[in-house]
């Protein structure tokens, strides 16, 4: 899956006592409500948020986790993670970058009505 939107927020890489590593980031979505969408990034990831800027539009692909986890009270609970493994930086305007217009050297357009001097009406009514 894809999400693209506006760097709203960059944190600082964390481990923790196993080695494990991650680094969050926080994008606002670009559609009628925009969402502030919390993504991290795991182990070797964390490598991808160095070059971004808050401010900037990009587009994340993410995997989205599940987890089912049982309370000691026996009730169980489940929880949900947006991880990202790849990010490009999209144009200002929040499109990804189109193919060039054609050329203006084109043949013009004619406005005539190619069927006016057409008189043979075979039209059966």
């Amino acid at each position: 899956m894809e999400l693209q939107g506006t760097v709203k927020k960059l944190f600082d890489a964390q481990t923790f006592a196993s080695g494990f590593q991650k680094r969050e980031m926080v994008i606002l979505t670009q559609e009628q409500y925009p969402q502030p969408i919390n993504i991290e990034f795991l182990s070797d990831k964390i490598s991808l948020l160095d070059n971004l800027k808050e401010g900037e539009n990009v587009k994340v692909g993410i995997n989205i986790r599940g987890r089912e986890w049982v309370s000691p009270q026996g009730e169980t609970k489940y929880f949900n993670s947006i991880t990202g493994w790849k990010i490009e930086k999209v144009m200002d305007n929040g499109s990804e970058p189109t193919q060039a217009s054609p050329s203006q050297s084109a043949s013009p357009v004619s406005n005539e009505n190619p069927f006016a001097g057409d008189d043979d009406d075979d039209l059966p009514f």
